[in-house]
């Protein structure tokens, strides 16, 4: 299991770079997800078409 691990010698960049993508997709996913409530406020605000003269 322990070499599985170790990739090799290259365990660290492997499992690192494995680590840094979660993290960006999460990142990701989070913004997306504030984004979209940012919008679904902004769009409950605003006036209805049937309310404009």
């Amino acid at each position: 299991m322990m070499d599985f691990l170790a990739m090799g010698g290259y365990g660290f960049f492997v499992w690192g770079a494995y680590g840094v993508t979660a993290v960006v997709v999460i990142a990701e996913l989070s913004s997306l997800r504030a984004r979209r409530r940012a919008a679904a406020q902004l769009a409950a605000s605003m006036p209805h078409s049937e309310d404009l003269p």
